[in-house]
């Protein structure tokens, strides 16, 4: 089955809008669709007009960042629900983008102590319109000629414990899940590979599957065999649920060029189920 449960837009780290990643997954033959953008909801209104009447079930998400002994864990939440669950993370949503926003600036503050000046009001104007980060920032060097890509921007500058970057506050991964839950979401695990670590996942598992993290992204576009088999093997051994993602962002990450991935029928099977989604066949 072809899908994509984890891709960006411009409402985040991407450089497509909602509806034009939306259709190009549509394009692709993705029959089940998530846009999650970090940390913001704002891309589905968009997504749920392209889609309408598309043979490709569609549900509203966002890939939440959440804190957890001093890392980073992305916490991808499927299946957003109205009411006043959905009220509660909105809230919380706003709380994260000024966090984000005070981030930038302090980020700008410490590319001026290597002797590089930006504008953080600009792009902070710039970033109108979707969450702001550290994308913005490497836009900024790159139009600067500071650099001649995102990409070096990260390397050289941004990456996590970079010369230039400031950690940020962030929820902690317990509060992440309760908020899902009362969305009536689903959550996975996004792209486990980055936590450098298979026993530490197992360990995160361990902890907050009963608390609701009861997918693991094991189907990820920059995935080999081996490491899909990997983390297929853990689903298996946790009874957990098998679910994929392109990581689609557009010209940010040019190695991901569409946002669609295959998913095995009998994952497929499950994912669907536990989703509680039916997708068109074909």
């Amino acid at each position: 089955m072809r899908l994509d449960l984890h891709c960006h837009s411009t409402c985040s780290a991407g450089s497509l809008a909602p509806a034009e990643v939306a259709r190009a997954a549509l394009a692709g033959g993705a029959r089940l669709f998530c846009l999650t953008d970090h940390d913001t909801l704002q891309g589905g209104p968009a997504v749920a007009e392209a889609l309408a009447g598309a043979p490709c079930a569609v549900l509203r998400g966002l890939e939440l960042s959440c804190n957890e002994g001093g890392r980073t864990i992305h916490l991808l939440i499927y299946g957003v629900g109205e009411g006043p669950g959905m009220d509660a993370l909105a809230e919380r949503l706003v709380e994260a983008d000024g966090a984000r926003r005070r981030r930038l600036v302090a980020i700008v503050d410490r590319l001026a102590g290597l002797g590089i000046e930006l504008d953080a009001d600009a792009i902070l104007t710039g970033a109108h319109g979707h969450t702001p980060g550290r994308p913005d920032v490497a836009r900024a060097l790159r139009d600067a000629g500071v650099v001649s890509s995102l990409r070096e921007a990260f390397d050289r500058f941004l990456h996590d414990g970079g010369p230039a970057d400031v950690p940020i506050d962030r929820l902690g991964l317990g509060e992440g899940l309760e908020l899902g839950r009362a969305c009536g979401a689903k959550m996975s695990l996004a792209h486990p590979h980055t936590l450098r670590s298979p026993p530490l996942v197992a360990d995160l598992y361990t902890r907050f599957q009963g608390a609701g993290l009861g997918g693991i992204e094991a189907f990820y576009g920059r995935y080999g065999p081996s490491e899909r088999l990997g983390w297929c093997r853990l689903a298996e051994d946790r009874g957990l649920v098998v679910t994929g993602g392109s990581d689609f962002h557009g010209e940010a990450v040019p190695q991901v060029s569409r946002p669609t991935i295959d998913l095995p029928a009998r994952h497929a099977a499950r994912l669907c189920e536990w989703l509680e989604v039916e997708a068109p066949s074909g």
